[in-house]
């Protein structure tokens, strides 16, 4: 077989410094930076620039469940199992203001596109959205039956979307604080939702091993992909919108093309952990080439 291109994906760096297993992480805008939670209660924040320190911020009192940069970077916030939410100036110092209202873990936060207001899941069966600057719990949506595993805001901040262990995804209008529609298509609890970049549509994750794509707009389900073998726990767009990630307690990766409907390629790395997020930064020509990379290697490889 012929070696891999230069332009394949590949590992580019390997941070270690958590003390248990690492549960989440995110990219600030700019991509200068990683921010990561564990088990063992910590945050830590990781630049991508060689020899640089890691920060290491300590506050919460439970596993840190989710990590979230704020649309500027200059805000970082969390959320645990100590049932609280901490936003974090992500520098040397490590500052943070706590947020509680939540009875149970919170699973997932998420900042609104303009970084004024977040918006939080939890186990206690309710989504909440909390505004940044003020420090002030604004309203719950509490319709879900069970544990809400993730809650997004649309790109244009007029929409919530949230996943839960109900197997349902809801859709919420934020002004009128209702339930604009149900997607009960899931075999299994959802555990992961996001929307498209052009907020048109939006994407699903299950324990049931598969990925579905559905039209806000007409609520119909686009696209199903069943192509992992074990649950998917995160999934992201391309910011062009026309691939889509997913990460799978399967340990691998899968990259999806959109406009296809096809697999595009399967990521191998981790190797007995779940792989509960990621970020697809790669750009599109870049990704276009290493498909086309791909292509070349397996066909000089068929006898």
């Amino acid at each position: 077989m012929a070696a891999p291109c230069a332009e394949d994906p590949s590992l580019e760096r390997h941070f270690k410094g958590h003390r248990d297993a690492v549960t989440c992480v995110d990219f600030s805008i700019n991509t200068k930076q990683l921010a990561s939670g564990s088990m063992d209660s910590c945050l830590m924040v990781w630049h991508m620039k060689p020899q640089s320190r890691a920060y290491r911020f300590t506050g919460h009192k439970d596993a840190v469940t989710c990590v979230n940069f704020s649309p500027s970077g200059h805000l970082l916030a969390s959320g645990s199992r100590d049932k609280t939410v901490r936003i974090w100036v992500p520098n040397v110092k490590g500052e943070s203001t706590v947020f509680r209202a939540h009875t149970a873990t919170v699973r997932s936060v998420h900042f609104c596109s303009d970084g004024q207001s977040f918006v939080t899941a939890s186990d206690d069966k309710t989504v909440k959205v909390w505004a940044t600057h003020r420090q002030k719990f604004l309203f719950s949506l509490s319709q879900h039956i069970n544990w809400v595993r993730c809650a997004k805001f649309s790109p244009d901040g007029r929409l919530i979307v949230s996943a839960s262990d109900d197997k349902t995804v809801k859709l919420w209008d934020k002004s009128s604080r209702e339930c604009v529609h149900s997607y009960c298509e899931h075999g299994g609890f959802v555990t992961y939702v996001d929307f498209h970049p052009s907020g048109t549509c939006i994407a699903a994750a299950g324990m049931d091993n598969t990925v579905k794509v559905w039209d806000v707009r007409t609520h119909r389900l686009l696209q199903h992909y069943q192509l992992h073998s074990a649950a998917v726990n995160g999934l992201s767009f391309h910011p062009s919108g026309n691939y889509l990630i997913t990460a799978s307690s399967d340990s691998t990766l899968k990259i999806l093309d959109l406009m296809e409907g096809r697999l595009l390629y399967t990521l191998h790395g981790h190797q007995t952990v779940s792989i509960l997020e990621q970020r697809l930064t790669l750009t599109e020509d870049k990704l276009k080439q290493c498909l086309e990379n791909q292509q070349l290697i397996m066909q000089r490889a068929t006898p």
